[in-house]
């Protein structure tokens, strides 16, 4: 890591930064489950669909309590406990599980879920939908699949421009969680200005978490010179946290652990920001900060920010041990 002077950094934390309350659960979720496993006599072992957030080290440590991690329910066994990722799966895979009979617990954070019933009402009232998200994230898959009806998928301001339907169509919008307000505002403007008749979810059911950290990390941008984001490079929400800071004109890195710190110049920043996406455990961020004060002293404060309070209860199936 260059850039580094004698006297040491200003290290600057974003707040919040690190897990949120879908995480907390999803994570909750599967050491519970194992837990229950672990007592019970030829119990065929905990299997989960897709990761069950986007952080490798979260997928480690659960890997190492013995979750087994799997793409597609063909490599579950029969009888296995079956956990469905934060980001939610699709009917169809729904289906085959219970085709299966295999014990399935959810945990698909509640605000995904949100987003399901919001789009299943919209094409319940014969709305068209559209899906304002990234190609091939594991939500946006999961939501495709749990909405019936006409559905079309839009990425980027270019796509609503080009989106090939009457003008009259009547259109509902919901968004990617991982997306925030300001993200989706200039999408949604070109669906406005072309589809007089659409309809969307209120500001206020935005995911809470997202909308959190992308606004930490403009507070952030305002006083230090380069940023660090830690979290997974398959994350949406970290790829999105380095993005904005970026936007807001300040040199953005992200770092998926202490180990990536060799390769990011400081450029003789005095003041280093650092935040973390939903997914990232406060551990890997704790890991991050104590490398950093190997290398070269720190004065550490954090800003001020949203206390986050919220919770989400788990599966009454768990109990609660």
């Amino acid at each position: 890591m260059a850039g580094t002077g004698e006297n040491g950094l200003d290290l600057v934390l974003a707040q919040p930064r690190g897990f949120c309350a879908g995480v907390v659960r999803a994570v909750d979720i599967v050491e519970r489950a194992l837990a229950k496993a672990d007592r019970a006599v030829g119990d065929p072992g905990v299997y989960v669909r897709h990761e069950i957030v986007h952080n490798g080290r979260v997928v480690a440590d659960l890997t190492a309590k013995g979750a087994r991690f799997v793409e597609i329910l063909d490599e579950v066994p029969d009888g296995a406990t079956t956990i469905f990722s934060a980001h939610g799966v699709s009917r169809a895979v729904e289906a085959e599980a219970a085709r299966r009979g295999l014990p399935v617990i959810d945990a698909t954070c509640p605000l995904v879920a949100k987003v399901h019933k919001q789009g299943q009402l919209y094409a319940a009232q014969g709305r068209t939908v559209i899906l304002v998200g990234h190609a091939g994230h594991a939500e946006v898959e999961g939501t495709l699949g749990r909405i019936d009806g006409e559905v079309h998928l839009v990425g980027s301001v270019a796509e609503a421009e080009s989106l090939d339907l009457p003008a009259d169509t009547t259109l509902a919008y919901v968004t990617q969680t991982t997306l925030s307000v300001d993200d989706t505002r200039a999408i949604i403007a070109v669906l406005a200005r072309r589809f007089p008749d659409l309809v969307g979810p209120e500001t206020k059911d935005i995911c809470y978490a997202t909308q959190n950290r992308q606004a930490a990390v403009r507070a952030l941008a305002e006083v230090a010179d380069v940023i660090l984001v830690v979290g997974a490079r398959n994350s949406s929400n970290c790829n999105r946290l380095r993005e904005v800071a970026a936007e807001a004109g300040r040199p953005s890195h992200l770092v998926e652990g202490a180990e990536d710190l060799d390769r990011i110049d400081l450029g003789g920043a005095r003041t280093l920001g650092l935040t973390a996406g939903a997914s990232t455990p406060e551990v890997v961020i704790a890991e991050v900060i104590a490398a950093l004060q190997r290398r070269t002293p720190l004065r550490i404060s954090t800003l001020p920010g949203v206390i986050e309070s919220v919770s989400f209860p788990l599966p009454s199936s768990l109990g609660h041990t």
